[in-house]
């Protein structure tokens, strides 16, 4: 592992590093590992008794059985799967996973160790955070009914999907594989560097533009795929331009994709709960209460449900020059 020396210098220089295996795989990933299975095991058998599915595929593993919900269902499964709201209307019984495993995670301490070495010891967990557990390509290219941020992931930088009072926001992207990320199976790529360049123009893409790309000609030619065995960490600069490949295996490729910031700066998602992780200033101050961190997120939902979202979700638009 890097030290902090030269963790920093690596990151200022390219943008972007990857520390492998920072995680045990037992004691930081198989909670959320049986805590997935077991909800896809709820929503399986629901799907099944309800006459939306044939089967609820009992005997099949994790990553096989949710490739089968998927490719047999009118659901949306990754909106059960996923730890934020959609960029979509929001009603009080739009889904998100808030478990206790989950919470846990988001405080890891192995995580929040590297962070404080990019970003200081006052840390915010942001709300901009998604899980991505990626089937084949195959399963969901023609899928109408599936999220795109379940297939390959367009070319972005993460500064570019929150708002312009975050753009001085010291947001630390942590991109974490709780599977092997591979060539074949959709790892990363980024462009080392481009976080030294500013903020590129992004185009709105996808139901309610919500999704943003960079258009591929804005794009440099040094761009670097990312495998990386399970337990592996990326920690990446809010301006480096990456993109996902399509996974062409026949397995799943899983990740969690989070935000850190100082505590006190602007989250870029304003109507969406975030929470002190650490803080050796005032630790008394971090969130330590799974049901306080669930009940944030009920409130959120009960506001958007009542009031609508505020008409600033992005700052792009489509009639750009760029984006024809």
């Amino acid at each position: 592992m890097l030290n902090p020396s030269e963790f920093r210098q690596q990151f200022d220089e390219h943008g972007f590093v990857v520390v492998e295996r920072l995680l045990d795989l037992e004691e930081d990933l198989q909670p959320l590992v049986e805590d997935y299975e077991a909800l896809l095991d709820r929503l399986a058998e629901e799907w099944y008794i309800a006459g939306k599915i044939p089967s609820a595929f009992r005997d099949l593993p994790f990553g096989q059985r949710l490739a089968a919900v998927i490719s047999q269902s009118d659901e949306d499964l990754y909106r059960h799967f996923d730890i934020s709201m959609p960029h979509g209307p929001i009603d009080e019984h739009t889904p998100i996973h808030l478990s206790e495993p989950v919470f846990n995670f988001l405080r890891n301490r192995r995580l929040l160790d590297q962070v404080e070495m990019l970003i200081g010891p006052e840390i915010y967990c942001n709300p901009i955070q998604h899980v991505r557990i990626k089937p084949p390509e195959a399963i969901v290219v023609n899928n109408p009914h599936q999220s795109n941020l379940v297939k390959t992931t367009t070319w972005h930088q993460d500064q570019g999907v929150a708002r312009v009072e975050a753009d001085a926001t010291e947001m630390l992207t942590v991109w974490i594989a709780v599977t092997d990320a591979t060539i074949e199976n959709g790892c990363l790529c980024v462009v080392p560097g481009s976080h030294q360049t500013g903020l590129t123009t992004h185009c709105p893409v996808g139901d309610h533009g919500g999704l943003l790309s960079i258009p591929n000609k804005l794009i440099e030619e040094n761009v670097v795929p990312l495998p990386m065995p399970a337990g592996s960490v990326l920690f990446m600069h809010r301006l480096t331009k990456h993109t996902s490949l399509t996974n062409k295996s026949d397995s799943i490729r899983w990740s969690f994709d989070l935000r850190y910031q100082p505590v006190g700066q602007p989250t870029g998602r304003d109507e969406f709960p975030g929470f002190v992780a650490r803080s050796r200033r005032q630790p008394e101050s971090a969130l330590t209460d799974f049901g306080a961190w669930q009940a944030l997120w009920a409130d959120a939902r009960r506001y958007l449900a009542e009031h609508g979202r505020p008409n600033r979700t992005n700052r792009w638009s489509e009639d750009n020059p760029v984006c024809a």
